[in-house]
């Protein structure tokens, strides 16, 4: 659980880094991370499109990303 906290923390961070705004969610349902075609998580979804699958990301690879 604590590294589900963590992962909000670094993505809360990076986007007020960026200095847009964002909707930060944790998704649950297995259905709904496998439309995505993610089979490991965390994930990272902007948009639709997945980043990121299966590496807590730091803020600056986020960042980088975005």
């Amino acid at each position: 659980m604590q590294s589900v906290l963590l992962c909000m923390k670094i993505r809360k961070k990076a986007v007020a880094q960026k200095g847009v705004f964002a909707q930060i969610e944790k998704v649950e349902d297995i259905m709904k991370i496998m439309e995505y075609g993610v089979t490991s998580t965390p994930a990272l979804v902007v948009d639709g499109k997945v980043l990121s699958s299966g590496k807590l990301l730091s803020a600056e690879e986020i960042l980088a990303l975005l």
